[in-house]
């Protein structure tokens, strides 16, 4: 197996970043559109044939370090009770705004659950030769959509609930935080490499609401996983101000918005983690040359050990796959260690 990935993750040496796109598998792929067109979102993610097929399209295109297994955050509410629809985004049929409401909210076992995402991983991880990833959304960004009822611009439902309600919120977090943790190690039993949380609303807290509700609860998930684990990434998006507080969370790679620079993110978390990202999205609506440009700025600044290259947020529906060739050329073609080829790996193929 090419283990290129896990190496960096680890802060070993490679012999160039690896690379891997989060929503690799995505709308951007035609061939994505046309599976689309058979089977909709919510049956793709629990219909495992389906959501292996929707792993393996972007390798079987690009030379990439890492497969991901096709799901959403949300997925192991609807084992927990939850009523979810997805049109596009996610709609709860009943938001959790009581502490009865979140008294009902069950934490049942994720491998009976989401016994179809154990699948998925484990039929995905016969059929690649690079690592295979499993997610999860953070306990907070999870309790936001719970509170709100769906996504919505600053989540104002679950703000006030951390206002006028703490303590019910500390509750439904530790739910939550039970949830999540059984989760990913349910994946990580399933055959996962490594585990990423995407904590997607993290940005949304003060310093001071990250440390009282947000971090206990995204560190008690990544407790509860077995000592010896593959790597957990920990990504939240627009959180800037939050980054030296994120990198307590226990994870072994932080993963960087766009935002913020690499350099300037392994100064403030004093080197100790590996870094993953973090190329704009937008960067690769331009023409190839501008991304093979942008892209190797990005990889500069990440230069040092344990850089994992990737965007700094989801790749964008409308991006051309022309872009996203010559984004991983330039990554290929970018040597971490002229000199001291210690690992020769290639980059993974499909069965």
């Amino acid at each position: 197996m090419n283990d290129r990935f896990l190496r960096a993750c680890r802060r070993e040496p490679v012999d160039r970043p690896p690379l891997w796109i989060m929503r690799q598998a995505g709308r951007y792929l035609p061939e994505y559109r046309a599976l689309r067109e058979r089977a909709d979102f919510l049956t793709v993610c629990r219909t495992p044939e389906l959501a292996v097929e929707a792993s393996l399209q972007p390798l079987r295109r690009f030379a990439l370090d890492a497969a991901i297994v096709f799901s959403d955050i949300l997925v192991p509410l609807a084992g927990a009770g939850v009523a979810m629809t997805f049109d596009p985004g996610p709609r709860l049929a009943a938001p959790l705004r009581t502490r009865s409401d979140i008294d009902a909210l069950r934490t049942p076992p994720m491998a009976e659950a989401a016994s179809f995402v154990g699948a998925a991983i484990a039929e995905l991880s016969r059929r690649v030769t690079v690592p295979v990833l499993g997610f999860a959304g953070a306990p907070w960004t999870l309790a936001a959509y719970l509170v709100e009822g769906g996504g919505r611009d600053g989540f104002p439902a679950i703000q006030a609930m951390l206002h006028r309600d703490p303590d019910t919120l500390e509750r439904l977090l530790g739910k939550l935080a039970t949830i999540v943790g059984d989760h990913l190690a349910f994946q990580l039993r399933s055959g996962a490499h490594a585990v990423q949380i995407f904590d997607s609303w993290a940005g949304i807290l003060s310093p001071a609401d990250y440390r009282r509700f947000a971090l206990p609860a995204v560190r008690r998930a990544i407790a509860a996983l077995p000592e010896r684990r593959g790597p957990v990434i920990y990504f939240a998006p627009s959180a800037h101000h939050l980054l030296e507080d994120m990198a307590a969370a226990g994870a072994d790679v932080l993963g960087v918005c766009w935002r913020t620079g690499l350099a300037d993110a392994r100064r403030r978390t004093g080197g100790r983690l590996a870094l993953q990202g973090n190329l704009a999205p937008h960067a690769l609506l331009g023409p190839p040359a501008s991304v093979r440009e942008r892209a190797r700025a990005v990889l500069e600044d990440g230069r040092g050990p344990g850089h994992i290259m990737n965007l700094g947020h989801g790749i964008l529906p409308e991006t051309p796959i022309e872009a996203v060739e010559a984004l991983i050329e330039t990554v290929h073609g970018f040597a971490t260690n002229p000199i001291a080829h210690a690992f020769s790996g290639r980059a993974g193929s499909v069965s």
